[in-house]
């Protein structure tokens, strides 16, 4: 007579047989969604702290080449600042719009609060707002 063979006796709990607890549910394909939207909205929010950056950074080269003109401008007018930073483009102190990464223009104070002697050049940033708090200077 042959003999039987003994059960094993030990218990398993439903997510202790591999799979996990979603597994017994029919979800075991919620987690890789999951993190296929986690991925995504990770690397959304990547992109645009990113793409603010590069707004800054492009706006930084713009003001450094309208500062430029305008104490070129400053040098050839004993000191005196231009009616606007479009007359610098027109009398050729700069060759480019001076507009910041956002299609917005560049604001020209002068005197400038900071130096009364000098002039203020900045830009109302990703916002636009006159003298927000994300503005470039």
């Amino acid at each position: 007579m042959a003999r039987r063979r003994q059960r094993e006796t030990t218990i398993w709990f439903p997510w202790e047989r591999g799979g996990g607890i979603l597994r017994g549910r029919g979800m075991a394909r919620a987690k890789l969604v999951a993190l296929a939207l986690g991925m995504a909205t990770l690397l959304l929010l990547l992109g645009a702290r990113e793409r603010r950056k590069t707004g800054v950074r492009s706006t930084m080269a713009t003001i450094g080449v309208v500062r430029a003109g305008l104490d070129a401008y400053r040098a050839d007018h004993e000191r005196k600042c231009p009616p606007s930073l479009d007359a610098l483009k027109a009398e050729g102190y700069i060759g480019i719009d001076p507009i910041d990464a956002w299609g917005r223009p560049l604001r020209l104070v002068c005197p400038g609060q900071k130096d009364p002697e000098g002039y203020d050049l900045t830009s109302d940033g990703p916002d636009g707002e006159i003298g927000g708090l994300d503005r470039v200077e």
